[in-house]
């Protein structure tokens, strides 16, 4: 037998407990964060296709029809409509508010235009 003493490794409970705390907290977040993110690829999918209209009230209605199937809070009014060419280019640009404690909160900010 050796009579050598050993060292333990690994983590304490305590560092258990501050790792947990924090998965946890970022685990809160990005559960936030992805409701958001669904809403942008609809945003801009409704962008891709209103820009199949001809004029700026065709291009926000369909738009507006898509916004509400997918049921999202942007709507025609709030794209900006330019013609380039003989192309329709649709972009649109928005801010989500995160609250995450006190007066902390996380503002995601999209900007997007049609293909």
């Amino acid at each position: 037998m050796k009579t050598g003493q050993y060292k333990q490794r690994g983590i304490s409970f305590i560092g258990l407990l501050f790792v947990a705390v924090v998965l946890a907290c970022a685990g809160v977040v990005v559960a936030q964060v992805i409701p958001t993110l669904i809403e942008y690829q609809a945003i801009d999918k409704a962008a891709n296709k209103a820009k199949e209209g001809n004029t700026v009230p065709e291009v926000r209605a369909i738009f507006d029809r898509s916004q509400a199937i997918d049921d999202f809070k942007l709507s025609g009014k709030d794209l900006d409509v330019k013609k380039d060419g003989d192309k329709v280019v649709v972009s649109y640009s928005y801010e989500r508010e995160i609250p995450l404690f006190g007066p902390a909160v996380l503002l995601m900010r999209y900007k997007g235009q049609s293909r």
